[in-house]
């Protein structure tokens, strides 16, 4: 999504775009103080952040019929997996929130970071904690399998059962003090860069590889046609009332306090 802006392959006139990658988590907390100006975000955590910030039409991560997984070093129930020990990759993914919706919100879990979790529970342990299944997002979709991991629940496919709609589950939002022309014209050169590096594939996925985890060339294709695709371009409005359908579910559920209608950059 972010090559053509990161390395200078588009004219951004007079925007200067600084690409900080760190972990979704780490995004999550950090907008909360409003100090990035462009930033993804977790969709849950856009129920915290609606008064800094508004989404922008492009460059959601949406599992269509796929998502967060919660695998175990051995098969599992759900009502196993609703009394043990999870590791989670933080309390503001939308990961975490589905797995709330799917499972109830009185959940035992310890925070892991994301790209520690396999291994977390492959060792039943993560910092003295014992550790019975993990909730998994990114690389590990596709490679959870290789390590003789179970697959406990897709809330990807458990979320399209109960409400026939994708998982949104990543977003981009621009902070609302920045101005309607300065956002429009973000939102702009945002969706530019997602079609440039639609329009070179090869070339934007060497630059995602430098920073993918345990994937091949041809898992790494698969895993970004999974969430870089037609949804990233815009949300149009089955994801509009996707995200509408998870922010209620998760307010009706009391896991978020405020209810909260996304709001769209417009143009």
């Amino acid at each position: 999504m972010f090559h053509a802006l990161a390395n200078g392959k588009i004219d951004t006139g007079t925007y200067e775009f600084r690409h900080e990658l760190v972990d979704i988590e780490t995004l999550n907390q950090r907008a909360q103080s409003g100090d990035l100006e462009l930033t993804a975000v977790s969709l849950h955590a856009y129920a915290y952040l609606s008064h800094l910030y508004i989404l922008c039409s492009c460059g959601a991560s949406i599992g269509d019929g796929y998502g967060p997984m919660v695998i175990a070093r051995e098969p599992m129930t759900l009502d196993q997996a609703r009394r043990s020990v999870l590791a989670v990759p933080g309390t503001l993914t939308t990961a975490f929130l589905a797995l709330q919706l799917c499972l109830g919100k009185s959940l035992h879990y310890v925070v892991v970071p994301f790209d520690e979790i396999i291994e977390a529970v492959e060792r039943g342990e993560y910092r003295g904690q014992a550790i019975k299944a993990g909730l998994i997002i990114h690389e590990g979709q596709l490679t959870y399998a290789d390590r003789g991991l179970s697959l406990v629940v897709d809330l990807g496919v458990w979320w399209r059962e109960q409400t026939g709609l994708p998982l949104p589950l990543g977003a981009n939002v621009v902070r609302k003090d920045l101005g309607v022309e300065t956002i429009r014209e973000v939102n702009r050169l945002l969706k530019q860069s997602i079609e440039y590096g639609l329009a070179h594939r090869r070339e934007a996925l060497d630059y995602a590889m430098r920073y993918g985890r345990d994937l091949n060339a041809e898992r790494a294709d698969r895993f970004v046609g999974m969430y870089v695709n037609d949804w990233t371009l815009d949300f149009g409005e089955r994801g509009r009332q996707a995200c509408r359908s998870l922010l209620t579910s998760g307010h009706r559920a009391g896991i978020i306090p405020k209810l909260v209608e996304p709001e769209f950059i417009d143009g």
